[in-house]
């Protein structure tokens, strides 16, 4: 019986170990796919509403003309700001290298040898290296947006007729699950996007006073950079908070200002991740942030910065299928951060 029992387990563990090195292997393909379906998922309303007044290829386009705008807005102002910080370092180099010189010798005197190790990632032309290679990075962004929007065309012009065919008979009873569970989950995409789009305002918005306030330079590509990294649950709040800090120890020479501003921004990142946001979203998008962190970390090694992005949509995604069924409904409970096991539409189709 044993053995009986555990041979499902392991043909499924197989399969999603299989499937993993799929996405993995071809990450080109997938995910610009998965991130289409996301978008997809999110526009789907604006394209319907559009299409109820206007021809269905203009509403497509106006469709299209807005998240092109969207993605623009948030690559390019990442991309100003890192542009911004880099310009920065490379025009005061001495000033780098003297305020690294000088947390060397403190530590020293008190017997922390971390010339070698620290010293390898703390120099400027490592640091410029980095720096050029994430507008690399970003430009090879274009050629992924481009592929994410020709797959969203191409979606957005078969949604009606997929969701028909789920509809058919021989479809059933998968067909309807699989309705069932796209519509909650479209739901919590729009949900999802809208939170993070106002906490990444009001964080970028709070950086930037702050900044000002401190007199730290570069205030608006500290804003900037708050606002787009903050899409990134964990990676990119530390981020967001970790430049600025090391940034203030080379500007005023000194660690107190350094500190002060390290401890601000993490009360602005805590307050509003720990304590807004869960309020905004509701017990609908609850995920325990367990769950949310091996998320972001599992698809950034899969995808990088692209999985680091779409990996809570990814989760959410999960959960809700698994909610629908009632041999992985516990699946759904254990990875949700609510104490609410469903919801009454959930427990509707799963029954």
């Amino acid at each position: 019986m044993s053995d009986e029992s555990s041979s499902p387990m392991t043909g499924m563990l197989v399969s999603g170990i299989l499937v993993l090195a799929l996405l993995f292997a071809a990450q080109s393909v997938f995910a610009p796919l998965f991130f289409a379906l996301f978008i997809i998922a999110i526009v789907w309303p604006c394209q319907v509403t559009l299409q109820a007044k206007l021809p269905r290829l203009l509403a497509l386009l106006i469709t299209l003309v807005i998240t092109v705008g969207f993605i623009t807005a948030i690559g390019s102002s990442l991309a100003w700001g890192l542009g911004r910080f880099g310009q920065w370092l490379f025009a005061n180099a001495d000033r780098l290298q003297a305020a690294y010189a000088t947390a060397v010798d403190w530590l020293e005197q008190r017997g922390f040898a971390i010339a070698g190790p620290i010293g390898d990632w703390l120099d400027i032309s490592r640091l410029l290296s980095v720096i050029q290679g994430a507008a690399g990075r970003l430009n090879r962004f274009g050629g992924f947006t481009l592929l994410v929007l020709i797959f969203v065309m191409l979606g957005l012009l078969e949604v009606e007729d997929f969701a028909a065919r789920l509809k058919l008979p021989n479809a059933r009873p998968y067909g309807e699950i699989i309705l069932a569970a796209s519509r909650i989950i479209a739901t919590k995409f729009r949900r999802y996007m809208l939170v993070r789009t106002l906490a990444s305002i009001l964080t970028g918005f709070l950086v930037w006073l702050l900044s000002i306030g401190a007199g730290l330079e570069l205030a608006v590509a500290w804003g900037v950079i708050a606002f787009a990294f903050n899409y990134i649950p964990f990676l990119g709040p530390l981020v967001a908070t970790t430049l600025p800090t090391l940034f203030a120890i080379v500007q005023f020479d000194t660690w107190q200002p350094a500190v002060l501003i390290f401890v601000s921004l993490n009360i602005i990142q805590f307050v509003i991740g720990s304590y807004l946001e869960p309020r905004l979203a509701g017990a609908s998008l609850a995920v325990s942030p367990s769950a949310v962190m091996f998320a972001v970390f599992f698809w950034s090694l899969v995808w990088g910065l692209a999985g680091a992005f779409i990996g809570v949509p990814i989760l959410i995604a999960f959960i809700a299928f698994c909610s629908m069924g009632a041999s992985t409904k516990w699946i759904a409970t254990i990875l949700s951060g609510s104490k609410v096991e469903t919801s009454d539409a959930e427990q509707g189709h799963g029954q």
